[in-house]
């Protein structure tokens, strides 16, 4: 009788984790950061269609790197998941944290008993009202979640930029300063983005009870700095 190949489950997960990590690497990554009136969520785009960020609910916000379909199911998930919460019970009741909560042991899942894992990383967003704060939840490809503070960054080179984001770091800063603090991070010291390679969007209390809304064109160039095309 053959006797059935035996690998240590320490070696298994190992391989799993290094394999998401690599799909993960090959994207590009992305910034989410608090500002005096909101939240800026800021990737490396090119893509005028194929959205990293998008709106899951009221004041609720989506991103992700790494495999674009695999993200964007979980995604679409978020949204039946929220649309039929707030029906069902009110709009109150939907947080970012059970989104998180429940993107987390979907990941988790897939991690340990798929063959192979989810090569994304996902952001849940919620922008704080009424004296409340900002929630920024950080999940990985294995179901981990981090409750971040002031920024996170996903994506490959995520150690690297988020040093530069601490480092430029300012309390209470503008929409603008927020903005290139955060195209200056994901760019680092030896190249330049330029606004048809951004993707970005904000959770705003300006805005109301949808608080998310893109930011592109001319609002973009103008926020950069750039001059606005005529």
């Amino acid at each position: 009788m053959t006797m059935p190949f035996y690998v240590a489950p320490e070696q298994v997960m190992k391989d799993r984790a290094d394999y998401a990590r690599k799909g993960i690497a090959r994207g590009r990554s992305l910034v989410a950061l608090e500002y005096a009136e909101g939240i800026a969520l800021v990737a490396e785009n090119p893509s005028g269609t194929l959205h990293k960020i998008s709106e899951i609910y009221d004041r609720i916000g989506f991103a992700g790197v790494g495999k674009y379909n695999e993200f964007e199911m979980l995604k679409i998930a978020g949204i039946r998941h929220a649309d039929v919460r707030g029906y069902s019970y009110s709009r109150e009741d939907v947080t970012a944290r059970a989104l998180a909560n429940g993107y987390a042991q979907t990941l988790g899942q897939v991690f340990t008993h798929e063959m192979k894992p989810l090569e994304i990383e996902i952001l849940v967003a919620e922008l704080g009202v009424d004296g409340g704060a900002d929630q920024l939840y950080h999940i990985l490809y294995d179901g981990t979640v981090f409750d971040e503070e002031r920024y996170t960054v996903l994506g490959g080179e995520a150690e690297a930029i988020a040093g530069r984001m601490d480092s430029s770091w300012t309390e209470g800063w503008t929409m603008t300063d927020a903005l290139r603090a955060a195209v200056a991070a994901l760019a680092g010291p030896d190249r330049t983005l330029a606004a048809d390679e951004l993707e970005v969007a904000a959770l705003s209390r300006r805005d109301g009870r949808r608080a998310f809304r893109r930011i592109e064109d001319r609002e973009l160039d103008e926020l950069l700095g750039a001059s606005p095309p005529p």
